[in-house]
């Protein structure tokens, strides 16, 4: 069995959150519910993966394929994301950039994209070139950006206001069921914690 040392009770930091935030931006029904987040794999899944990521970092990056693959190996796994962009003013464009993709239905191809590239500080240029490349109708984001620029902050802001509010220290974060991962996982790390999160769930 797979050892997290950063693994920690969720509810236990919900309840160390200033009283205002957990009535609000880090009330668990935003955390794990915010009908603006993206959502990946099974809506009605036993568990429920929240990921806070960057796209420039370097780890998020390497633990990227193996989520991926998780959802393909374990079809009763939500994945909520959460654009948590700290590392870059280019970690801003990207998170901007992904969730405008999300209006053409595009958000995975997008985040896929720009988690394929290498490095840290991505430039601009290089994000959109790979969106592009993607197959994402660019004037379409482009307007679409401009058009939900209020609702695509605001989000940013609430991932933001969790985050700190539950004292993450860097990306990725893993909200895994009860457990909280912050380090990155291959892809038997991440069965292992939802393995874990379903024995303590009471669902074996």
């Amino acid at each position: 069995m797979t050892r997290f040392p950063f693994a920690l009770g969720f509810a236990a930091l919900l309840l160390a959150a200033p009283p205002a935030m957990a009535q609000n931006d880090l009330s668990r029904e935003m955390i794990v519910s915010d009908p603006a987040a993206p959502v990946a794999g099974d809506p009605k899944g036993d568990v429920t993966i929240v990921a806070y990521l960057d796209y420039n970092c370097g780890f998020c990056k390497k633990s990227a394929p193996a989520l991926e693959k998780l959802l393909k190996t374990d079809r009763k796994v939500k994945l909520v994301y959460k654009e948590w962009p700290i590392l870059s003013e280019t970690s801003v464009v990207g998170a901007k950039l992904a969730l405008a993709a999300k209006y053409q239905g595009k958000y995975e191809v997008a985040h896929r994209a720009l988690m394929g590239l290498v490095g840290a500080k991505v430039p601009t240029d290089k994000m959109t070139a790979a969106l592009t490349s993607a197959g994402i109708d660019m004037a379409r984001l482009t307007a679409d950006a401009t058009a939900h620029n209020a609702e695509i902050t605001a989000a940013i802001k609430r991932n933001d206001a969790q985050a700190r509010g539950m004292q993450f220290r860097g990306t990725p974060v893993y909200l895994i069921g009860p457990l909280l991962v912050a380090a990155p996982l291959d892809y038997d790390g991440f069965k292992d914690a939802v393995a874990q999160a379903r024995k303590r769930n009471g669902g074996g």
